[in-house]
C-alpha cells in the first residue's frame, strides 16, 4: 500500500514510495561511489522517498554532511556503514583457492538506530583504520563486535557479503553457523539482504539465502548497491572504477558492475521484488527503526590544568598580569595605565565568551616550543590585536604600538572560536604536535583529514589514460585549461572558454567521449590525505564525538570529517602550520653563530637602514609575502624607510 501524506499548505496529496534505498556509496566511496551528498534531496524527492541511509564502503566521512543536508529537505537521513569484517570463526571463511591468497575479508552493512548505535559506528569505522594489519585494507574481524552491537541493524551483504559467498562455495552449515553468530550479536536486528543486480553470482546463492532465512525465522530485504545517480552515468563509473584500480575501460580483467546500479524509483524496486514483497516492505520498517541522526554542536574545550588549582578564568588572569609585567620591563616608553586596561578589558571579554581555556592551551604549546628551541613565528591575522597574547607570548607583536584592534579577532556581538594562525619551524612542528598528544592523551589529539578532488586537468589525464588515448594528446588538451591553484577552473568554464577545447571535441568523437566522461567524474573525491595544519583536542576519547581515520603514511590519527565539519561535531581546531621560512631563518642564525654572530629574532631593530635598501632594491627572496613579482616591483616603486611602510604594502 502506498503512503500517503497531506500538505498542510495546499492540501494536495504527496504519494510517498514503497522503497527505501538502504544502501547508497556517496563520493566519501573514494573511487567508488559517484553521488555528491548535495544531489541526494533531489533524487529523494524525484522519487517521493521519505528516507535515505548512506553506507559508505569502511567509513562515515560524511555522515554529518549528509545527516544536515537531508534534514534541512525534510528527508530522514539513516546513518550506515559498509564495514569489512573478517569472519575468524573456523569453517566460516570460504575456501581460498590452492595455494591462492588469503581472501580478503568481504562486507556487512550497519545502520545506526539510535545514538548509541551511530557510537558504535564510529567505534568500528575507527578501529577498523587505526587497528588493521599493515598493507591490509581497513577491516574488522567478527569477535570485534562485541560489545558493540546494541543500537544497531546488519544486512547481510547481498551476494559479495560473508553470508553470500559461503551459499555460493556450497558451505551451508558455515552459512548458517554465521547467521546464527550474528542473531545472537544482533537479536531482533539481522535481515537477510537480497540483491537483483543481474549478476550471476546473486542468482547462484538467493535461493539458499532465501531458504536459510525462513529456516531461522530472519526477515528478508531488499536493497540496490547504489554507485552513481542514473543510468547514464555507467560509462562514467566504469571509468572511475578503472581510475582507482589502474587498469583500462577496454581489459576484460578488471572489476565491473552493472548498469543496475543506479538510484532506482520505488516502483522499478517493486517490480523487481514482486515475488518477494515482504523484502521490499521492510525497507519501510528499516527505515522507522532508525530513528536517529547525528546533530551539529558547538565546539567542545578540552578543560586546561595548569596544576595551579585556580580555575580557568583565574589561571588566566594570573597569566597574564605576569606576562604583562615582563612585557612592559622590556619598553621603557609604554604607559603601563593604557595596558592595563586594555589587558583587563580583553580578558573580560575572554571570559565572558568562555575561551580561556583555549588562550591558556595555545600559550602553553607555543611556550614548550619555544623552552625546546624549536623556532614559532611571532604571530599573524587578527589574533595579532590581542594584547593577552602578546602577554602571554602567543604572539611577538605589540597591538598597542601598531594600534591593532582586539574586536577583529573576538567580538561579542558575533561570536565564533578564536583561531590563531601559528606558524612554527617546518622540520620541528610534528614535535610541538606530539607534546600536545602526550600533553591531552593519544586518544584525544588528530589530524584533520582533507580530501583530494578529480578536478579540470586531473580528471582529463586520468580518464584519457584508462581510455588508452595517446598521452601527447591528452597533455596538449589539459594544457588549454587555465592553470590558477587559487581560484581553480571546472571543466565546463574552460571548454566554454576556449575554442581549442570546442574545435577539438567537435572534431573528434575520442576526444568527445573523454570530456563528456571527464565532465561526469569533475569533483568527485580521489583520494583522503591529512591537512597540512589543523589538529583538534577533545575533552574525552575522539571516538566518542567524530570517526578516526590513519593516513597508511603515518600512524598519527586523522579525523574522519574534514575542516569544513569537524568544529560543527564539537572539536576545537588549532592550526600548527609548518613555515619553511622559519626553518630557514633558524638554519642561518646557526650558520652565523658560527662566525660569532648572535640574533635575537623577536627583538630585532625595525629601523635597519641597510634592510630597507635591500627591500627597495627588491632582494626579496625567501621573505615571506614579499617575494612575488608583484611585490618586488611595488617595493622598488616606493622605496619603503619604516616597517609601517612594509604594513600598508602588504
Amino acid at each position: 500500500m502506498t503512503v500517503v501524506d497531506r500538505g498542510r499548505q495546499t492540501g494536495s496529496v504527496i504519494a510517498r514510495s514503497d522503497f527505501v534505498h538502504l544502501r547508497v556509496h556517496t563520493a566519501y566511496s573514494l573511487l567508488e561511489g559517484a553521488i555528491h551528498i548535495k544531489k541526494l534531496p533531489d533524487l529523494c524527492k524525484k522519487y517521493a522517498m521519505p528516507a535515505l541511509a548512506i553506507t559508505d564502503s569502511g567509513n562515515l566521512f560524511g555522515a554529518l554532511e549528509f545527516s544536515e543536508t537531508l534534514s534541512k529537505a525534510a528527508i530522514q537521513p539513516i546513518i550506515g556503514l559498509n564495514l569489512a569484517v573478517r569472519i575468524d570463526e573456523p569453517g566460516t571463511q570460504p575456501h581460498p583457492a590452492a595455494g591462492g591468497p588469503k581472501p580478503a575479508p568481504a562486507s556487512l552493512l550497519f545502520l545506526a538506530q539510535n545514538e548509541h548505535g551511530y557510537g558504535h559506528l564510529m567505534k568500528l569505522t575507527s578501529r577498523s583504520y587505526m587497528l588493521a594489519p599493515a598493507g591490509e585494507p581497513p577491516q574488522i574481524r567478527l569477535s570485534d563486535l562485541e560489545g558493540l552491537t546494541d543500537g544497531l541493524i546488519v544486512l547481510t551483504g547481498g551476494a559479495s557479503g560473508p553470508l553470500g559467498q559461503l551459499v555460493q562455495s556450497g558451505q551451508m552449515p558455515a552459512a548458517r553457523a554465521l547467521l546464527e553468530r550474528l542473531s545472537g550479536l544482533f537479536p531482533e536486528r539481522v535481515y537477510v539482504e537480497l540483491q537483483r543486480h543481474g549478476l550471476a553470482a546473486e542468482a547462484a546463492c538467493e535461493a539458499g539465502m532465501i531458504d536459510l532465512a525462513y529456516d531461522l525465522g530472519l526477515p528478508l530485504v531488499a536493497t540496490n548497491d547504489v554507485m552513481f545517480s542514473d543510468a547514464g552515468m555507467y560509462a562514467a563509473h566504469e571509468a572511475l572504477l578503472c581510475i582507482a584500480e589502474g587498469s583500462y575501460v577496454g581489459q576484460d580483467d578488471r572489476a565491473k558492475l552493472t548498469p543496475q546500479h543506479y538510484f532506482k524509483s520505488g516502483e522499478d524496486m517493486v517490480a523487481l521484488f514482486a515475488d518477494l514483497p515482504e523484502a521490499i516492505s521492510n525497507t519501510i520498517e528499516i527505515a522507522r527503526r532508525c530513528a536517529y541522526r547525528p546533530r551539529t554542536r558547538k565546539p567542545i574545550l578540552p578543560r586546561f590544568d595548569a596544576g595551579s588549582g585556580l580555575d580557568e578564568d583565574a589561571e588566566l588572569k594570573r597569566q597574564a598580569e605576569e606576562g604583562l609585567v615582563e612585557r612592559l620591563a622590556l619598553s621603557a616608553h609604554a604607559d603601563a595605565e593604557e595596558y592595563r586596561a586594555r589587558l583587563a578589558f580583553e580578558l573580560d571579554v575572554i571570559c565572558r565568551m568562555g575561551f580561556a581555556g583555549y588562550f591558556l592551551i595555545v600559550a602553553d604549546f607555543i611556550k614548550w616550543a619555544k623552552s625546546h628551541s624549536i623556532p614559532v613565528g611571532p604571530g599573524r591575522g587578527s589574533g595579532a590585536g590581542s594584547l593577552v597574547a602578546y602577554v602571554l607570548t602567543i604572539t611577538d607583536l605589540d597591538p598597542l604600538r601598531f594600534g591593532l584592534l582586539f574586536e577583529r579577532f573576538l567580538n561579542p556581538e558575533r561570536v565564533s572560536m578564536p583561531d590563531f594562525d601559528i606558524d612554527f619551524c617546518q622540520e620541528r612542528r610534528d614535535e610541538v604536535i606530539k607534546y600536545v598528544q602526550e600533553r591531552y592523551g593519544y586518544d584525544q589529539v588528530a589530524q584533520i583529514i582533507t580530501f583530494g578532488k578529480l578536478q579540470a586537468r586531473a580528471v582529463l589525464r586520468d580518464v584519457g589514460r584508462v581510455l588508452q588515448m595517446p598521452y601527447g594528446q591528452v597533455d596538449r588538451l589539459c594544457k588549454m585549461v587555465p592553470n590558477n591553484p587559487a581560484n581553480p577552473v571546472t571543466l565546463e568554464e574552460a571548454i566554454k572558454g576556449e575554442v581549442r577545447l570546442r574545435e577539438a571535441r567537435d572534431s573528434d568523437d575520442q576526444v568527445k567521449r573523454l570530456m563528456d566522461i571527464s565532465l561526469k567524474l569533475e569533483g568527485l573525491y580521489r583520494h583522503a590525505s591529512t591537512h597540512a595544519a589543523g589538529v583538534v583536542i577533545g575533552d574525552r576519547p575522539l571516538d566518542e564525538l567524530v570517526p578516526l581515520y590513519r593516513d597508511p603514511r603515518s600512524d598519527f590519527p586523522v579525523t574522519q570529517f574534514n575542516m569544513k565539519w569537524v568544529e560543527p561535531a564539537g572539536l576545537v581546531k588549532f592550526d600548527f602550520l609548518g613555515l619553511k621560512t622559519l626553518t630557514v631563518l633558524e638554519r642561518a642564525n646557526r650558520l652565523l653563530a658560527r662566525r660569532g654572530i648572535q640574533l635575537d629574532f623577536a627583538n630585532l631593530p625595525l629601523e635597519d637602514k641597510a634592510t630597507f635598501a635591500m627591500l627597495t632594491r627588491g632582494e626579496t627572496t625567501g621573505v615571506f609575502q614579499l617575494e612575488s613579482s608583484g611585490m618586488r616591483d611595488v617595493l622598488r616603486r616606493l622605496k619603503p624607510d619604516s616597517i609601517e611602510d612594509i604594513i600598508a604594502l602588504v
